[in-house]
């Protein structure tokens, strides 16, 4: 499972909306090297979430976009980041 955007909000709602370019995630995601990101996307790829679309023009153009498989994944995470959320005091407060 990608460690880094899974667990974010950011993989919640940034492809939820629409296909971004990578230079629109890179802007959309903080504290990610351009290098983890592109590791990350391709681990995404990899495992059906996210979809890559090359766009064959000058100059080149890449999109990604969630896959009917990354939109059912969001659905099941939104419950979960729910109850966290409605919980932060406590957990933060775990030793």
């Amino acid at each position: 499972m990608c460690r880094t955007l899974a667990g974010e909000p950011l993989f919640r709602s940034w492809l939820e909306e629409k296909p971004l370019r990578f230079g629109e995630l890179r802007r959309t995601v903080s504290g990610i090297s351009e290098r983890m990101l592109i590791l990350q996307l391709r681990e995404l790829e990899a495992k059906g979430l996210v979809h890559r679309e090359v766009h064959h023009q000058v100059p080149p153009k890449v999109e990604y976009s969630l896959t009917d498989f990354g939109h059912s994944l969001i659905a099941a995470l939104v419950p979960l980041g729910q109850w966290g959320e409605e919980r932060m005091e406590r957990l933060e407060a775990l030793p």
